[in-house]
């Protein structure tokens, strides 16, 4: 720590702190323990900085039974044992377990103070934690931490100070936290825009396009050559999934533009070290297939799955299983496979733009009803049936075009100011630690030298000590006599 400013002190911890007291926990095979309406405080409750009550509770057996603290409302609780670093308050009396440390912090030292400066530190205590799969930390580590000690009214002008910044910092805060929510809710506008006309209104009136009817004509030709018996009989879509769309566009099914919709393989298949990528939902990241972390099966086997379900560059993928949802435009010639979770849909023709059917599916998705749609009660599932008649509103293919650009043009600008955020939240994360470091630097309020300097504070302190230990003395000498 750099040089304190005039009348500070650089103590240990344990010079400030009167005493800690631990807790416990009741016994598990005693149900009813844990039945009752006194708070129980765990590391569980540590995710934030003032309590108002605790996730469990126990009886007063309980508290009796055990070797678990009752500790007073106000009194700082740090944990020991997992989440280091962290101290909170509680507005009420709390029982306590073992992971759990209170403070007893001396009168003499403004307990706020101390509660930010142990905030400041929550670096070094998690570092200072030893452990292979919890990290815990002894006391007597903890006891040997450097305090450094202000004039007790400096502690209270620097509590002050921070209160404010760190309030403007929380709000700031808040307001980025919120920017996602606002930009998922822009790309779904834009989504809809795009697929009801909206988006491409005035482009409409200055563009002449090839017409709807004659490339659905063409696209039915090549989907015939591809087809036979009753693949060539396409399923109807859904009416009720009609909404308003341009007069130059027209309703048309998935099923009329794909020429397959498949999912992969139904069987766990035999994994091995190197070959061909096996792509299940995990797989589907960020509009893309990503091969980073994806396991491998034979050649044999590829060749043997992709009889069925074979992917090549230009088809659509959606995640239809778990995470229901994620699409992805293969980009790439390199083969891999599929399961089950995954669906694979293949254009029907060169007039079919799968861009575009990306986003009619990602708004579809967006807006789907999940109850009546996607079933299963451990994973849920998305069926293909369903796919199938979706209904797509089909536009132009020249207008489709536009429509990708447009969407890809916001989603960019929407992806720009989402990393500009995290970049943010970043530098807002770090600069709640700055503020602290430089509160305990004594750099964020002016010193008076009029104030009384920490040593005397210290000397009252070990004064009050020795008194009470006097006091505890004699005590148990007269407990004796009797």
């Amino acid at each position: 720590m750099s040089e304190l400013p005039k009348g500070w002190s650089l103590v240990k911890l344990e010079n400030v702190v009167d005493k800690i007291v631990g807790g416990g926990t009741p016994s598990k095979s005693q149900p009813s323990y844990f039945m009752g309406e006194i708070p129980w405080m765990t590391v569980k409750d540590m995710n934030k900085t003032f309590l108002t009550d605790t996730v469990d509770h126990i009886t007063q057996e309980a508290v009796e039974n055990s070797s678990t603290n009752i500790i007073p409302a106000g009194v700082p609780i740090i944990a020991t044992r997992m989440s280091l670093g962290k101290i909170i308050r509680a507005s009420f009396d709390s029982a306590i377990n073992q992971d759990l440390k209170a403070l007893f912090i001396n009168q003499e030292v403004n307990q706020y103070y101390f509660e930010n400066w142990y905030r400041s530190q929550g670096m070094k205590v998690e570092a200072l934690g030893t452990g292979t799969t919890v990290k815990g930390i002894r006391l007597e580590v903890l006891k040997d931490l450097d305090f450094p000690l202000a004039p007790l009214v400096e502690q209270k002008r620097i509590v002050e100070k921070l209160d404010q910044v760190l309030a403007q910092v929380d709000t700031i805060k808040a307001r980025l936290d919120g920017i996602p929510a606002i930009l998922k809710r822009f790309r779904q506008s834009v989504l809809a825009a795009a697929v009801s006309g909206k988006l491409t209104e005035e482009w409409r009136e200055v563009n002449t396009c090839t017409n709807v009817f004659e490339t659905l004509d063409l696209n039915k030709v090549e989907r015939s050559k591809f087809l036979k018996g009753k693949a060539l009989y396409t399923q109807e879509h859904l009416k009720s999934e009609e909404f308003l769309i341009p007069k130059k566009w027209t309703w048309v099914s998935l099923d009329s533009l794909t020429k397959k919709i498949v999912d992969g393989t139904h069987h766990t298949p035999t994994y091995v070290q190197s070959g061909i990528p096996f792509i299940s939902v995990k797989d589907i990241k960020s509009g893309e297939v990503n091969f980073t972390d994806t396991k491998y099966i034979t050649e044999e086997e590829h060749a043997e799955l992709s009889r069925r379900c074979h992917v090549e560059q230009g088809d659509l993928l959606i995640t239809k299983s778990g995470t229901i949802g994620r699409t992805a435009i293969v980009k790439t010639d390199k083969q891999f496979s599929l399961f089950v979770s995954v669906a694979l849909l293949k254009p029907a023709s060169c007039y079919v733009n799968m861009n575009y059917m990306n986003i009619a599916l990602q708004k579809w998705i967006n807006e789907i009803d999940v109850s009546s749609r996607i079933v299963g009660s451990a994973i849920k599932n998305l069926h293909l049936r369903d796919m199938k008649v979706l209904a797509i509103p089909f536009a132009p293919f020249e207008e489709q075009t536009e429509i990708v650009r447009l969407v890809d043009q916001y989603f960019a600008f929407a992806d720009t100011i989402e990393k500009q955020v995290q970049k943010a939240q970043q530098r807002v994360d770090k600069l709640t630690q700055s503020i602290l470091a430089k509160a305990f630097r004594g750099e964020l309020v002016p010193q008076n030298p009029d104030d009384e300097p920490a040593d005397e504070l210290l000397n009252r302190i070990a004064a009050a000590r020795a008194e009470s230990e006097a006091l505890a003395k004699a005590a148990k000498k007269v407990g004796k006599r009797k």
